[in-house]
């Protein structure tokens, strides 16, 4: 039989992300339950319950997108090479093209490789040829 395995804490941001969902949630119900309660009463409590439920709506759609947003943060910031690191995972920064050397035509003996190869010069066209014009 084998053990179960453990499953790893989630990280800090997305634990009180979590936890501000499940309050806005809860706040959202309440405000369904008193805009309930208040139409079966026929009170002026419906109005302002009617609101607080929007806003919770609102609110708790928020939170959902603020848990998935710092969930992927998470796992890119525990994907990188460096976890610590804020730019962990992120791609190295690629040399400006001036900086790069440029490719020597022909291969290492000096003699021209095939064209199309990485040793072969870059294609320059030639310039249109333009007739002589007859003396006059």
């Amino acid at each position: 039989m084998s053990l179960p395995r453990r499953r790893r804490r989630l990280p800090d941001e997305v634990r009180a992300a979590a936890v501000r969902a499940v309050l806005c949630l809860a706040f959202t119900l309440v405000g369904v339950v008193v805009a309930t309660l208040a139409s079966y009463a026929g009170t002026w409590l419906m109005t302002p319950a009617l609101l607080a439920m929007g806003l919770g709506v609102f609110g708790t759609m928020w939170c959902l997108l603020e848990i998935l947003i710092s969930r992927q943060i998470a796992a890119q910031r525990m994907r990188g090479p460096n976890p610590a690191h804020p730019m962990a995972g992120s791609r190295v920064p690629a040399e400006p093209p001036a900086a790069r050397p440029l490719p020597r035509p022909g291969n290492q003996q000096g003699r021209p490789g095939p064209p199309g190869q990485p040793g072969q010069p870059p294609y320059r066209p030639q310039p249109p040829h333009q007739p002589r014009l007859p003396a006059a």
